[in-house]
């Protein structure tokens, strides 16, 4: 059975579109129309997706969220919204999806719990704001909300990307140079060197070792780094291992600060938001917590609605957990007595953005100059491993 999509036409001459599941062929569906006078003009027949086989990009959920938000403002239904933005849509997956949750809304299911099987792609924040907008009745300020909050994020990943371009590209070349380096180079002077019987030194035999293993073992090299690569996305999903990561990452050297900022100013823009829209605080932590995808922050989300159901506010919540700022903490308590207590988190979190990036850009201006350097020290010893030997050789004429 397949899925077609259609363009027909009935008795009056109304042309319309639409979507038939499980029928063996077009023939079949167009003995199906013929049977209550329809005419079809156009059929497609539709991809079949499974969840993992689903491509879509974080820059196409934006947009389609907030087409959502701005269609069910406007008065619209779930439905007349969603059947609009699967025609508008161009991607086969997200129209995939938008049709498949819409099916669900027609058969009384509630909006979250219709993108609830999409969680991985449309993630756990934007899960707790439509289900905070359905119960609150203010789902269209909800996906407004998640819209932006996502936009936000999908920003500070972009900038983060573009930051560390250059040092990528610098380790990328310095790799080159050496792999051409030790593969057509090495082998030439270990040739010169064996027909004049030159005695190699220490650095110089490790150095043809190393260029005898890259070239004749080549396919091991590349089969191993695949291997490895595969290893490291399995392990990745392994929870405990994750958890592990997830605790190094705050206290690493050099990058730990700016991992706990990041990881503190997504907590606190999304329970910002949450509560924004209504939802209890604790869920609102909760949610939070989830959406941080950190396994250290899933902790810290516990310990704060175990903390706060003790009786405890939330500056002092915060103030037991060291990856939160004191500007936060501050922030929090007089957003508590002040009754502002989302408009000071979002400034503090505007802050942490700024810190963030202040950070970013003070690691480039340092690191850029010292891969440089080190690119510099490593041609060096090699160049230095292959003429060792020539500038023995040549005293010993002397």
């Amino acid at each position: 059975m397949a899925t077609y999509e259609y363009t027909a036409r009935d008795e009056t001459g109304r042309i319309f579109k639409g979507i038939y599941d499980d029928i063996s062929s077009i023939n079949a569906l167009t003995e199906e129309f013929a049977k209550i006078g329809y005419k079809l003009l156009k059929v497609k027949r539709r991809t079949k997706f499974n969840s993992k086989s689903l491509n879509i990009k974080r820059s196409e959920i934006i947009p389609f969220t907030y087409k959502l938000a701005g269609m069910c403002g406007a008065g619209l239904s779930i439905v007349q919204s969603l059947d609009t933005l699967e025609k508008q849509t161009d991607n086969e997956s997200l129209k995939f999806i938008i049709s498949d949750v819409k099916k669900s809304i027609t058969v009384g299911s509630s909006l979250t719990d219709a993108f609830n099987k999409y969680r991985a792609i449309f993630s756990d924040f934007f899960l707790g704001m439509v289900e905070a907008g359905e119960s609150s009745g203010k789902l269209p300020e909800s996906l407004e909300i998640s819209a932006s909050y996502m936009e936000k994020q999908n920003d500070l990943r972009n900038r983060l990307k573009n930051a560390f371009t250059y040092p990528l590209i610098v380790m990328i070349m310095c790799s080159i140079i050496v792999s051409a380096l030790v593969i057509f180079v090495v082998p030439v002077f270990s040739k010169i060197y064996g027909q004049l019987g030159v005695s190699l030194p220490g650095p110089t035999q490790l150095l043809i070792v190393l260029s005898n293993i890259f070239r004749h073992y080549w396919l091991y090299l590349i089969i191993l780094v695949c291997l490895l690569l595969y290893l490291f996305q399995n392990l990745r999903k392994n929870k405990y291992v994750k958890s592990k990561w997830d605790h190094f990452k705050f206290s690493m050297p050099v990058l730990g600060r700016l991992n706990r900022l990041a990881a503190a100013a997504s907590f606190v823009r999304s329970f910002s938001l949450l509560i924004t829209t209504g939802v209890p605080i604790i869920k609102a932590i909760q949610v939070a917590g989830v959406a941080a995808n950190n396994e250290k922050v899933s902790y810290i989300s516990q310990d704060m609605q175990k903390s706060i159901q003790s009786g405890k506010n939330l500056s002092e919540s915060l103030e037991s957990h060291n990856i939160f700022p004191p500007l936060i903490i501050q922030l929090a308590g007089a957003g508590e007595q002040s009754g502002q207590l989302t408009q000071m988190l979002n400034k503090g979190v505007d802050f942490l953005e700024k810190d963030i990036d202040r950070i970013i850009n003070s690691l480039l201006v340092k690191l850029e100059p010292a891969l440089t350097l080190g690119m510099g020290i490593i041609i060096g010893l090699i160049l230095m491993a292959v003429y060792l030997p020539m500038f023995d050789y040549m005293s010993h004429l002397k």
